[in-house]
């Protein structure tokens, strides 16, 4: 079976040896994606608005690399470090998934790996 991988493209990913998302056959997960930029740089430093909207445009760039697009997403795991925020990430979520409508799950964390980050989502997609 063929597959498919989106460069993590960060500083760590060498380090952690990751790929931003894989595809094997039908089946796409995407790692763990914060809003961070190429260099480490944390866009909208304790936004979670602004990063829930960073972070879905970048998991779009990443499963279009490997021949989706959201449509095909079947889940979304989002983590929190404030479940406070869920209002804004939800809103966010919404404006990508409300006529896709994927499991979801909204998950509170007590951090995450760079302080100024607030949310990091993962995604599950299918492809036929």
């Amino acid at each position: 079976m063929e597959i498919g991988r989106v460069d993590g493209n960060r500083p760590w990913a060498p380090i952690v040896g990751y790929s931003r998302a894989v595809r094997m056959g039908n089946l796409i997960e995407v790692s763990g994606t914060s809003a961070t930029t190429r260099d480490g740089q944390v866009m909208h430093p304790h936004d979670a608005y602004g990063q829930m909207k960073y972070i879905l445009a970048e998991i779009e760039k990443a499963v279009k690399e490997l021949g989706a697009t959201y449509e095909n997403t079947i889940r979304t795991r989002v983590f929190l470090t404030n479940i406070e925020d869920w209002p804004g990430v939800a809103k966010a979520h919404g404006e990508f998934f409300a006529n896709i409508l994927p499991a979801c799950s909204f998950v509170e964390i007590s951090r995450l790996m760079l302080p100024e980050l607030c949310v990091e989502v993962e995604a599950t997609l299918w492809v036929e």
